[in-house]
């Protein structure tokens, strides 16, 4: 993925300007910044509901900013997005959201697509909530679920938006686990669009290691792989820091201080 010179405004106010970055597969990008910073809005240039005023948007080496509504969904079919308050559809079961879009596709069996189902709910420890009604789920299991539906169809990209705001830390944690399952595992890269300091660094510093009785855990990443999470700092539209979680917290300039503080 990348974009190049983007740059986006609403009549005189200034979204984006000038925004460069590239992600490699199975990586992670952080946009950390101020409410009103532009984050979400680099996720909507992605996925194709904003165009730029100018600069280029490339995703899976497809130039995104030139394309028609039908040429978009093809793109969009390549990635998953989980919202902020997940989503989730109230009126069908945790299974039947989490194969909503599988289902819609016409082209795959319907034993395929419980099949895929099952196997992504394992994936994520929630089998045991398959049958239920996402009102009878707490936020995070919400969350989780939500997830769940982004990574079913196996896109290469997922894009988080703000995707722990209003949970609590310890519940945070079981999201951010998933996020990093999905990224070590499954090979998906990432971006994370937070304000949350604590899900930021820890999705960054941590890794999803196979032990030899086959089970996941999340531990302390090591060097190599904490380079592979990079973050970007929003500040008045353009890139006020992009780098890695030591450069962050080793920078002094003053707004970045002020506002890892």
């Amino acid at each position: 993925m990348v974009l190049d010179r983007v740059t986006l405004a609403f009549d005189e106010n200034v979204i984006l300007k000038n925004i460069s970055f590239t992600m490699e597969t199975g990586h992670t990008k952080i946009i950390l910044g101020a409410s009103g910073s532009g984050k979400s809005t680099i996720l909507k240039l992605i996925v194709g509901l904003l165009k730029p005023d100018d600069g280029v948007v490339w995703v899976n080496g497809e130039r995104v900013d030139r394309m028609t509504e039908p040429q978009l969904m093809k793109v969009r079919a390549d990635l998953g997005m989980v919202f902020q308050e997940g989503a989730l559809f109230d009126s069908i079961t945790v299974a039947e959201n989490v194969g909503y879009k599988l289902y819609e596709d016409a082209d795959m069996p319907l034993d395929r697509v419980r099949q895929r189902v099952n196997e992504v709910l394992g994936f994520m420890d929630l089998e045991e909530f398959a049958d239920r009604m996402p009102s009878a789920l707490s936020g995070g299991q919400r969350r989780r679920v939500a997830i769940a539906r982004a990574m079913a169809a196996k896109p290469r990209i997922l894009l988080y938006d703000e995707p722990t705001t209003g949970l609590d830390p310890i519940t945070a944690i079981t999201v951010d686990d998933e996020i990093i399952k999905l990224r070590d595992v499954e090979n998906v890269s990432s971006i994370l669009v937070t304000h949350q300091l604590r899900d930021a660094f820890y999705v960054a510093t941590h890794e999803a290691v196979r032990r030899d009785n086959g089970r996941l855990e999340i531990v302390p990443a090591g060097a190599d792989k904490t380079e592979e999470a990079e973050f970007i700092m929003l500040r008045n539209g353009g890139i006020a820091f992009e780098g890695h979680a030591a450069d962050l917290r080793r920078s002094s300039d003053p707004y970045l201080r002020t506002f890892l503080s």
